[in-house]
């Protein structure tokens, strides 16, 4: 498939303990960017102080390899790299072997139209999936929801952006697993343009970092943190508008009943409008940080 642009692609590769996958994933990318003769590329990998030998094998590849002395977590090395490096766009993706980079042609040729292009995965291949699967899903139709937006996959780490977009919202990409969440939020919820690209999902090469429960909750808290920052009305909005029925439901029924408005009816209807008028506040702060 053709691309219409010739970008400078930046390939960022975080990597913590995957020296069974690291020199794998690189000669991947080369196969791959073989196929675009026109795309200039550079492969960045970003050790995230790896116990093993991630870093060495790396270098070995003859790519840019980034040494950081603290392990920082996967959203660490991700603005590490990001801060880096030369191209116009960022390629990322988890250096496991996981993902099918037989796409990446696909997905750059969507660009300049669009902003941001994820791999969507198809199925669920990760540790404890009775936990997961349900989890995932749960988030993905709650993001959607306050996105007002379908999001096929949340949380895939498979990526290519415009990285002079990116930059504006490295303040808010936590140092996480839910990195790459907040990459996708960021830009949906700023109205940038992102597509979704089915692809296949494969076991990981190697013992997963992730912990189920634990980022879990942090997928969660980060959804509504990247709601609140960009679109906070999504969030005060609805939830001035369920206390203000259910105040209201409860006024009439006790006044018909009892021929009197309880005190906590009154104080439900308070705290709607006390939210409402928050959500318009928090919009207000937004729209001048964005201006």
């Amino acid at each position: 498939m053709e691309t219409k642009i010739n970008p400078y692609i930046s390939f960022v590769l975080p990597a913590y303990n995957e020296e069974l996958a690291v020199g794998h994933s690189i000669r991947q990318v080369r196969e791959v960017m073989q196929k675009l003769p026109l795309l200039r590329y550079e492969i960045i990998v970003v050790d995230d102080n790896s116990t093993d030998k991630t870093g060495e094998i790396a270098t070995k590849e003859n790519v840019t390899v980034i040494r950081r002395t603290v392990n920082g977590g996967s959203g660490a090395s991700r603005k590490t790299g990001i801060r880096v490096a030369q191209g116009e766009l960022i390629a990322m993706f988890d250096v496991d072997g996981s993902y099918d980079i037989s796409r990446l042609p696909e997905m750059i040729s969507f660009f300049p139209e669009y902003d941001q292009v994820n791999g969507a995965r198809t199925k669920e291949m990760g540790t404890m999936k009775i936990l997961r699967t349900p989890a995932k899903w749960f988030l993905r139709k709650f993001a959607s929801y306050l996105a007002k937006t379908k999001i096929p996959d949340l949380n895939t780490g498979f990526k290519i952006f415009k990285r002079d977009i990116m930059l504006r919202y490295m303040w808010v990409i936590p140092d996480g697993f839910s990195c790459v969440t907040t990459m996708t939020l960021a830009f949906l919820c700023n109205g940038y343009r992102v597509k979704y690209v089915s692809t296949e999902y494969y076991n990981r090469i190697g013992k997963s970092k992730f912990h189920p429960i634990k980022d879990t909750l942090k997928y969660f808290s980060t959804i509504i943190r990247l709601v609140l920052f960009f679109a906070p009305m999504r969030v005060f909005g609805q939830l001035s508008f369920i206390f203000f029925i259910v105040g209201s439901f409860l006024s009439i029924q006790h006044k018909i009943l009892l021929n009197y408005v309880k005190t906590s009816d009154v104080i439900i209807l308070m705290l709607a409008i006390q939210l409402f008028a928050l959500g318009l506040l928090a919009e207000l702060i937004v729209a001048t940080k964005r201006s």
